[in-house]
């Protein structure tokens, strides 16, 4: 062996998804929820969730170990990092996408291989599910909540510093296409009390998403932002969408979208951004294989986001990174 040369990195890579799925197991198992209660013992946890206490007490310590808990004589309590992100009644709680993580995109990722060699996603390979794109998303109301609920917590770390990487200000009306929950709209009407803003998504989207704009100025709209006439506004949204597709679709979507802005209209993107050469940041590239087995879709750089939009009709597109999940672009008509 090459003593010269640091197997660190490799070690790590080895492990990390083992992390992982302890993290998602103790969510699956709801741990945390439990917890979140009241602390508890090996012993009085088993008997909440009918496991074994053998193996019970080994993921929980490992979970320690990931300083997701605490061990005190014996009992166990949430960190706050997992009371905040890891507990289904948390208002910032990150459960909704590590559930899909587990049951959906754990099993994707499987055949990444396939994915590469077919060129192809692997909702058929894993799922044997046919169809348009986001029905294998959607094959059941628990599905659905579960992936909204996920991406409604990735939005609550991103949306306010999306809307705020630019000024705003000017525009009056801001549509989000596909925009789920609301959580970007209820930044921006958070950042620019004066500007109306709604929500356009699919219908039964939209059915589950309302109860969480509850009390605030968000409306929603029914709607298919591909087949629908999509409802006038001077600023529209697309927050993490366009990963999701080819760039034929998006050259449709964004000729749509030019065509409906008034002049000085624009279109404020939430996309992770990769470095022109398409290897970092790490979380982008790996969001990019992501893609890959669960759509048609990728990860781009700023110059590409770039010269779609200007191909599309929008005279001016800049870009921030906002050291969040996802940056931001505004692109101009």
């Amino acid at each position: 062996m090459n003593s010269e040369i640091n197997p660190t990195n490799v070690l790590d890579l080895i492990d990390a998804f083992r992390r992982s799925k302890a993290m998602f197991a103790g969510c699956e198992l709801r741990i945390f929820d439990h917890l979140q209660t009241a602390p508890a013992t090996v012993v009085q946890m088993a008997a909440q969730i009918s496991a074994s206490e053998a193996n019970l007490e080994k993921l929980m310590d490992a979970l320690v170990g990931l300083n997701l808990l605490t061990k005190n004589e014996g009992v166990y309590s949430n960190t706050p990092e997992a009371s905040t992100y890891l507990t289904r009644n948390s208002p910032s709680t990150m459960t909704g996408y590590i559930l899909y993580s587990n049951q959906i995109l754990w099993k994707l990722w499987d055949n990444l291989e396939g994915a590469v060699l077919e060129g192809s996603n692997r909702w058929k390979q894993t799922f044997q599910l046919d169809g348009p794109l986001f029905s294998s998303f959607y094959q059941t109301e628990d599905n659905l909540r579960t992936f909204i609920a996920g991406m409604h917590g990735f939005g609550l770390l991103s949306s306010p510093s999306v809307v705020a990487a630019f000024d705003l200000s000017q525009f009056k009306r801001l549509v989000d296409l596909g925009g789920a929950t609301g959580h970007l709209p209820m930044a921006a009407a958070e950042r620019y009390p004066k500007m109306e803003v709604l929500v356009f998504d699919l219908p039964k989207v939209v059915e589950a998403g309302r109860s969480y704009c509850a009390g605030t100025r968000v409306t929603f709209q029914a709607g298919d932002f591909f087949a629908d006439q999509l409802p006038p506004a001077d600023l529209y949204v697309l927050g993490r969408i366009l990963h999701d597709w080819a760039d034929a679709n998006i050259d449709v979507l964004l000729k749509k979208i030019v065509d409906a802005l008034p002049v000085g209209g624009g279109l404020l993107i939430a996309e992770k951004l990769l470095n022109e050469e398409k290897t970092k940041p790490v979380a982008g590239a790996m969001q990019s294989l992501n893609m890959m087995v669960c759509t048609e879709g990728r990860e781009r750089s700023l110059g590409e986001y770039e010269a779609l939009c200007l191909k599309a009709g929008f005279t001016r597109v800049e870009g921030r990174r906002t050291g969040n999940p996802v940056d931001a672009l505004l692109a101009i008509k």
